[in-house]
């Protein structure tokens, strides 16, 4: 195994839990590291016209037939900034918003050009997991996606009275 960013760890991560970085701070850098495979997987694959920000709107789940209030809630934005970046967007083809059948609620969906961003995006993530599982190990890999889904699963309403 080649050296890496991990090898500094040892397998029980031993007094190493309580000092900085913290969690945040070491899954912002893990997600840094995570959109700039993203961004450079755009470029390569000729989607050279999305900025940055525009990316925030292909967050999984990818929005396809989602009102953009709930867009907006989705990545934490205003709905005034978000209905800015859905036009964005629209204008360069990979999102659409429009009425479905019997309704004047306007949803955002996914224009064919959204859905091949979206799985190129998907794929440089499937690609980037390959990489750090091989640098870490399959096993430790997967017991962290395990510990990852197991957090990020919505948690259950909380009694206020507790």
């Amino acid at each position: 195994m080649s050296a890496s960013a991990f090898d500094h760890i040892d397998e029980a991560g031993a007094g190493e839990e309580n000092d900085p970085p913290f969690v945040g701070a070491l899954l912002r850098q893990c997600w840094r590291r995570a959109r700039d495979r993203i961004q450079e997987a755009i470029r390569a694959a000729g989607f050279d016209d999305l900025q940055e920000a525009h990316l925030a709107v292909f967050t999984y789940p990818l929005p396809d037939g989602v009102r953009p209030a709930d867009l907006a809630r989705r990545m934490g934005m205003s709905p005034q900034a978000t209905n800015y970046l859905i036009a964005q967007v629209e204008a360069l083809g990979y999102l659409e918003r429009r009425a479905s059948e019997g309704s004047e609620r306007r949803l955002v969906y996914m224009t064919e050009r959204g859905w091949q961003v979206g799985e190129t995006i998907f794929a440089s993530l499937r690609e980037l997991q390959a990489e750090w599982a091989d640098e870490v190990g399959q096993k430790r890999f997967a017991d962290f996606m395990a510990v990852l889904r197991r957090l990020a699963a919505e948690e259950p309403a909380r009694d206020p009275r507790k």
